[in-house]
């Protein structure tokens, strides 16, 4: 059943995608997307509780696990920091696909740190999906969509650091049970939201923007988060019953539901989202589809 946990987060972080490229644009334009991180430092706050009521053993781990499972978290948050710097800069179609990048490095540090290694036809499986992905793109013309060097340097750093984060948190999962690290994961997450309202004019930003946008900050970006978060804990996991390059490789589809999600905003609600609908740009995401659908079905032989 891991493919179901692993569909789970492509399917709710393209959903994220759109509400994160709402947010920079309509509440952040003038303000620093490291503020936005505090909100989703919130989120895993408030899961704190919920995960000691349920699971009171998550205490009764050795320091050194806390704290490997602590920066686990902040990496998270800071991969996601550079994401949110790059999707400020550019469209969410031009960013989400370098996403991919992410199996890559997820794959190289499974080996290395986890010993994982994939059979030839999960591999063969896992280099289809990515090629789908990477299909999703290109433009009609099939060449890559223009970006900055800035955007491809950002992207290199934050899928760097989420894989090295995904990688840690399944080492530790494995010896300490799943809701463990995901606590300290969290505590790792509310740690760095804290650092941020530190810094003073990170701290005021954040107080005007409650103070100017209150309700329609805390419902839209409260509902992202809440998305944003089933989508990384179905992930993590996925990423303990199969091998993590193989769900890293699944989560690259993310870009096919950017798109898909793209083109229902784009045909019922314009003014939210833009989707090139050309009958080569579908046919072009039409084929990326089924090369994904394909390689779904070899990493499951």
């Amino acid at each position: 059943m891991w493919i179901i946990f692993a569909f789970s987060g492509p399917i709710l972080w393209a959903l994220s995608t759109h509400f994160d490229k709402y947010l920079v644009d309509r509440y952040f334009e003038n303000s620093d997307t490291a503020v936005l991180m505090v909100f989703t430092a919130c989120i895993g706050l408030l899961m704190l509780p919920f995960i000691l009521f349920f699971e009171p053993a998550t205490l009764s781990i050795p320091l050194t696990s806390i704290l490997v499972m602590v920066i686990s978290g902040i990496l998270y948050m800071g991969s996601m920091l550079f994401y949110l710097k790059a999707i400020q800069s550019s469209e969410a179609s031009v960013v989400a696909p370098m996403f991919q990048m992410s199996a890559i490095f997820t794959f190289i540090l499974g080996y290395l740190i986890l010993g994982e290694t994939l059979t030839f036809t999960n591999a063969l499986g896992a280099t289809v999906i990515i090629l789908g992905a990477l299909m999703l793109s290109l433009d009609t013309s099939f060449r890559f969509q223009k970006f900055k060097f800035k955007i491809l340097f950002l992207m290199l750093l934050c899928t760097f650091i989420l894989a090295l984060s995904s990688v840690i948190f399944k080492l530790f999962a494995i010896k300490e049970q799943f809701w463990s690290t995901a606590l300290w994961t969290y505590v790792g997450e509310a740690i760095f939201g804290l650092g941020i309202l530190c810094v003073p004019r990170y701290f005021f930003q954040f107080k005007n923007l409650l103070k100017v946008n209150t309700k329609a900050l805390i419902a839209i970006n409260g509902t992202n988060e809440l998305i944003n978060l089933g989508g990384g804990l179905g992930v993590r996991f996925a990423s303990l019953l199969a091998p993590v390059a193989l769900v890293s490789a699944i989560s690259s589809t993310t870009t096919l539901f950017v798109f898909m999600f793209g083109v229902i905003l784009t045909v019922f609600m314009p003014r939210f989202a833009h989707e090139d609908l050309s009958w080569k740009n579908l046919l072009q995401k039409g084929i990326a589809a089924i090369l994904v659908a394909l390689g779904v079905i070899l990493t499951q032989m």
